[in-house]
């Protein structure tokens, strides 16, 4: 995907939900529990990968984010998956890097800082759901 069209991506997704949770109930198969679990995992990596991706040399911010791209994808947080993406990209993480993302005016630093904002979204939104989760699991009990 081109940097242009990850942009629009981007973009788009402050459109719409922070966390895809049709995706999730499929990918935790509707189990409240391990929605919960899968939920706190992302939260706990996404400061580990972050703190990884800040100040580090581009080819180990593009490993990061990458690992980071298929954790979002996993849970349907479609704009942190395509900002982990586009720091992948900018960071020379697919093979080389990017010159449209280069000649389009932004740079690593930028993606990190996409990055960054979808994630601290990203993070409240789960947030607010393990609230209403934790509550809803304890009425179970």
């Amino acid at each position: 995907m081109t940097a242009s069209r990850l942009l629009t991506a981007l973009a788009s997704d402050r459109k719409t939900t922070v966390i895809d949770e049709d995706h999730l109930g499929r990918m935790t198969l509707g189990d409240r529990r391990l929605e919960r679990e899968v939920l706190e995992l992302f939260l706990r990596q996404t400061t580990i990968v972050l703190n990884r991706i800040v100040g580090a040399e581009p080819p180990l911010a593009a490993a990061a984010a990458h690992t980071l791209k298929g954790s979002a994808r996993g849970i349907g947080a479609w704009r942190v998956a395509r900002a982990a993406e586009l720091l992948e990209n900018a960071a020379g993480g697919d093979g080389g890097e990017d010159e449209s993302w280069r000649d389009s005016g932004h740079d690593f630093d930028e993606a990190i800082a996409e990055l960054k904002a979808a994630s601290l979204e990203a993070s409240a939104a789960i947030a607010a759901r393990l609230t209403v989760l934790l509550a809803e699991l304890g009425r179970e009990r």
